[in-house]
């Protein structure tokens, strides 16, 4: 899979491959756009696969301290500066997790761009107050024992239990990936999560289909959450991933890549 590296004059980089009509992939907290691989692999045969590394992540390290403001509409910028510059005007998002309430914020800023989104694993309610108190406990937990600690603890909760009997390895790599991660980027990440309001109307008015991916052991989205909204779009395309935690990608990566192809395969005959 051959992928050139560009960037915005900020230093927000993205990896690009493949030719057709494009995509992009948004990655969640303590992640980077490799979390994507899998897909990419095999979608990028069929389509032009864009893959950004949010501000203070991957390749995009130094693009934090130049970020003015901190929030997902800022990050959702970003992503139409990435369209921009390489001049598509139209085109599927796709987003786990936290870069699924950026996709949401996207949709809301640039809705005429897409033809269709996608939330994997992710939602578009706001935080519940129990939420609200588990992110600031675990931006306390992050000043106080630093921020390898904090996603040594945290990162195997991403996964079913079932996957991390049998997976250790996947989850290794998973944790050395997000060593790199300074404790003010995954702090500021926190912050915009808390902040960010109930998005629900943007499905609700949505008039382009919208894809929902999520699993059976997710404890950072949960399962009725997920499917209570599932329905408010006109057009819903849902996939359930029996098992699988927070990271579908990962934990059934062939099931998360044919619910994607089947979605696009959708989009393409309209």
């Amino acid at each position: 899979m051959e992928q050139t590296v560009n960037k915005l004059p900020d230093g927000t980089a993205y990896r690009i491959s493949g030719h057709g009509k494009p995509l992009i992939f948004l990655h969640g907290f303590g992640e980077s756009g490799e979390v994507w691989d899998e897909q990419i692999k095999d979608l990028s045969k069929d389509f032009q696969c864009i893959v950004p590394d949010l501000p203070g992540t991957g390749l995009s390290v130094e693009a934090f301290a130049t970020l003015a403001e901190k929030n997902l509409e800022a990050l959702a910028f970003k992503i139409k500066q990435i369209v921009d510059q390489e001049s598509v005007n139209e085109f599927t998002l796709l987003g786990h997790s936290m870069g699924g309430y950026i996709t949401l914020a996207y949709a809301e800023r640039f809705p005429r761009m897409l033809n269709g989104f996608g939330l994997i694993h992710s939602s578009a309610y706001a935080d519940s107050e129990e939420k609200i108190a588990t992110r600031k406990k675990s931006i306390k937990f992050i000043r106080e024992q630093g921020s390898a600690k904090f996603l040594g603890q945290m990162i195997p909760t991403l996964y079913g239990e079932k996957f991390k009997a049998k997976h250790q390895d996947i989850i290794d790599q998973h944790l050395a990936s997000a060593l790199s991660f300074e404790a003010e980027v995954l702090i500021a990440y926190y912050e915009m999560m808390i902040n960010r309001p109930d998005r629900t109307r943007i499905l609700s008015s949505a008039q382009i289909p919208v894809l929902f991916i999520m699993g059976t052991e997710d404890k950072a989205v949960n399962l009725s959450d997920s499917l209570a909204q599932c329905y408010l779009p006109e057009q819903s395309h849902i996939k359930i991933l029996d098992g699988a935690g927070h990271m579908g990608m990962k934990e059934n990566h062939e099931k998360t890549t044919i619910a994607l192809k089947q979605f696009l395969m959708h989009l393409n005959e309209n």
